[in-house]
């Protein structure tokens, strides 16, 4: 190995030194500074939570361990542009190449792109690498060279498609680039305050961060927990996932290392003739799936988080009811599925993937509130917060994707519980005012007898809620906002046909903020030139070229249809504006005892703000019952045939 080479491994969201293509690359070619830079200014909106921020801090602490085994500590800095620290770094220690890994969330796509510019202008090698999917998004398009819109299509050709991903071994040892270079510590990154330290303290008794940690989660799922995953995973009680979604996140846990552990596995049931452990197998591999469609979605659409995909969608009426939204937050909706859901999510920045449907749903359709307030809060308040993850979610259940829910089916949270809890222990256990409800009633105690209210402690309207939406009226309301959605549409088409100028805009777009999120605090007392080294991503201007068409609608009448519902019936232009899950068990239990959790706060700004002036050829682009998923037809929100199911269970 040569050591006349200098090269910067910039790590984000690939906190792991095994299976890290960036890591292995520099190793390979010569001296290595490795460097996590921490600019919460770039961050925006999209400001990490407090609870990923303390699993972000225990994961750094847990690299740079690894990394000064290996030779080379963890350089932190922090920042207020990322692109001069990195600058300082390649002139401090005369590196000559930049490595990383992609990112593909909005923000990132359009930050990478002017950093890897910057840098090649200045003469740095620049080699970004795939460090985070089985497939990257350009790789898997239709045989017309478009990108798909349904998750079935896409996964369909991935699995179909004969490269098969590599794990890479990590490198024995590695030579330091600089041993002068003085950073931050990790307390003067200023991921978490004195004040959260304390609220944090509990979070250390359930979760292990480090990719050694999700090695062993790893194992310990496949060893323990796959064969009855098709048959455990309904439950919100229990040890029925995978529970390794935040290791994803961050990158502590190869999804190739994860798709070959499982396979492995799987060969062995195959051969035993182990036809349920097989079905919980290709359940789990579909749940791979969804991560890498989240990630090839925001690639292929970078507007998708504040956008919905169907262009219809921009003209349904959401309801800015602040009220409702904190009774949701807070837990205090009537309904004790979602209500023990909300107040989990407070208390520990977790929830089973069955849950988030629950109390998504509960937000979109009985309470109307725009779906993006939602996506915003699980952002701000889940451990294993994932922006691609958490933007496919909500557009799914919101009836945003073509392939998502019916927005206009209501599941009944009475029926969701005794679905998922069967026996109410989960309703009991996060809402102690319920605790000595009846199993027959405890999902619906609004029609339990006087006496047995009384017998239980429960008083409706003073120690619980009553709902603040009937089911009925609930209904009713989304019947009459659907049927207004349809004649606002209607009156665009016929204005755009009689040539006005007319132009409705998207109803999301006039919903300037959430609210802020008050600190809650629950106690329970007593218990461009792209360099020839670069992996080159297609831009849309290139894909467009490739195509043979100005614009992502094809020749077929179909997609054309799909195409113009998705865009509202306008064909995207460079002027265009752009903007661009896990489980509870029962030693993921949480105590309360002696400690608080506090919820951040947030405000989302002004639609599209950190996009606007950005050059659309400049970026580099793309569950009720059964989850967050459900088939549409391409040209309305009419439900079409049952789908499979959408399950990111990872």
């Amino acid at each position: 190995m040569g050591t006349h080479c200098k090269t910067i491994v910039w790590f984000r969201r690939d906190l792991r030194i095994e299976d890290n293509p960036a890591l292995a690359q520099a190793a390979r070619v010569g001296c290595v500074l490795p460097v996590y830079i921490w600019c919460p200014k770039e961050e925006g909106q999209f400001y990490p939570g407090r609870v990923s921020r303390w699993w972000l801090k225990q994961s750094l602490v847990h690299l740079d361990q690894s990394l000064r085994s290996l030779g080379a500590p963890l350089l932190l800095i922090k920042t207020e542009d990322t692109l001069s620290a990195l600058l300082r770094c390649i002139s401090a220690i005369g590196a000559t190449q930049v490595v990383y890994n992609h990112l593909y969330d909005p923000v990132s796509l359009v930050r990478d792109h002017c950093v890897k510019q910057k840098l090649v202008e200045q003469g740095i090698i620049v080699q970004s690498l795939n460090g985070d999917l089985l497939y990257e998004p350009w790789e898997v398009y239709d045989d017309e060279g478009l990108a798909f819109t349904t998750f079935d299509e896409y996964w369909n050709k991935c699995i179909s498609m004969s490269v098969e991903p590599v794990c890479l071994l990590p490198p024995r040892r590695l030579v330091p680039a600089s041993e002068k270079m003085v950073g931050c510590t990790i307390e003067e990154l200023g991921l978490e305050n004195e004040y959260e330290k304390s609220s944090n303290a509990l979070l250390s008794r359930a979760w292990s961060p480090g990719w050694c940690h999700a090695d062993k989660a790893l194992s310990e799922f496949i060893s323990q927990r796959l064969e009855d995953y098709s048959m455990n995973r309904l439950k919100a009680e229990g040890l029925g996932t995978a529970l390794l979604s935040p290791y994803l996140h961050f990158g502590e846990l190869s999804i190739r290392k994860v798709l070959h552990s499982v396979r492995m596995k799987q060969l062995s049931w195959a051969r035993e003739g182990n036809s349920d452990a097989e079905e919980s197998v290709n359940l789990f591999l579909r749940s791979i799936g969804f991560r890498e469609y989240s990630r090839y979605l925001c690639f292929n659409f970078p507007f998708t988080h504040e956008k919905s995909l169907l262009g219809n969608l921009k003209f349904f009426p959401w309801r800015t009811d602040h009220s409702n939204f904190k009774a949701w937050r807070q837990g205090r909706t009537g309904y004790p599925l979602v209500d023990a859901g909300m107040r989990e999510l407070w208390a520990t920045g977790w929830l089973h993937n069955r849950i988030r449907v629950v109390v998504s749903s509960f937000c979109v359709k009985f309470l109307q509130l725009p779906w993006t307030w939602g996506m915003k809060y699980f952002w701000d308040t889940l451990l294993d917060a994932d922006l691609e993850c958490d933007i496919l979610g909500w557009q799914y259940i919101s009836g945003s994707l073509p392939d998502g829910h019916e927005l206009d089916r209501l599941d009944h949270p009475e029926d969701q519980g005794y679905k998922f809890d069967p026996e109410g222990e989960y309703v009991r256990q996060w809402l102690p005012e319920l605790a000595r409800m009846p199993t027959e009633w405890i999902h619906h105690p609004w029609d339990a007898p006087v006496s047995v209210l009384k017998a239980a402690g429960v008083e409706l309207g003073l120690n619980y809620p009553n709902p603040i939406v009937e089911i009925d009226s609930a209904k009713e309301c989304l019947a009459q906002s659907l049927s207004k959605m349809w004649e606002l549409e209607a009156a665009s088409r016929t204005a755009k046909a009689n040539g006005s100028d007319e132009n409705v805009g998207d109803n999301l777009n006039s919903i300037n903020e959430i609210p802020n999120v008050p600190r809650v605090v629950i106690k329970k007392k007593e218990a461009p030139e792209s360099s020839s080294w670069d992996q080159r991503v297609p831009t849309v201007q290139s894909m467009h070229k490739r195509n043979g068409v100005n614009n992502l609608v094809g020749e077929d009448v179909n997609r054309v249809n799909l195409r113009n519902q998705i865009n509202g019936g306008e064909v995207l232009s460079r002027n265009d504006e752009m903007s661009s899950t896990a489980d509870s068990s029962s030693i993921r239990k949480r105590s309360l005892n002696e400690s608080c959790f506090n919820v951040p706060s947030s405000s989302l700004p002004q639609s599209g703000s950190w996009l606007k002036g950005i050059d659309i050829d400049e970026v580099s682009t793309s569950k009720g019952e059964e989850g967050f998923g459900a088939h549409m037809r391409p040209n309305c929100l009419r439900p079409c045939k049952r789908p499979a199911t959408f399950d990111h269970e990872t």
